[in-house]
């Protein structure tokens, strides 16, 4: 799957529980923090596979 596709996925995540809050299926406080947990869960949408934030790693990021 490419960064793109993960990227739209998770991001249509994030649109989709909000609207799942809009509607009372999803209660405001579980909506509020989803992105954050999204983004802590699915950490490889955001970050790419290579590990690029390694500091110890020499060479070009």
């Amino acid at each position: 799957m490419t960064q793109l596709r993960k990227a739209l996925l998770l991001s249509s995540a994030m649109i989709g529980i909000a609207f799942l809050a809009i509607l009372d299926i999803v209660p405001q406080e579980v909506a509020q923090f989803s992105p954050f947990l999204l983004l802590a869960l699915f950490s490889g949408a955001w970050l790419r596979r290579d590990c690029s934030c390694n500091l110890l790693k020499r060479g070009a990021a």
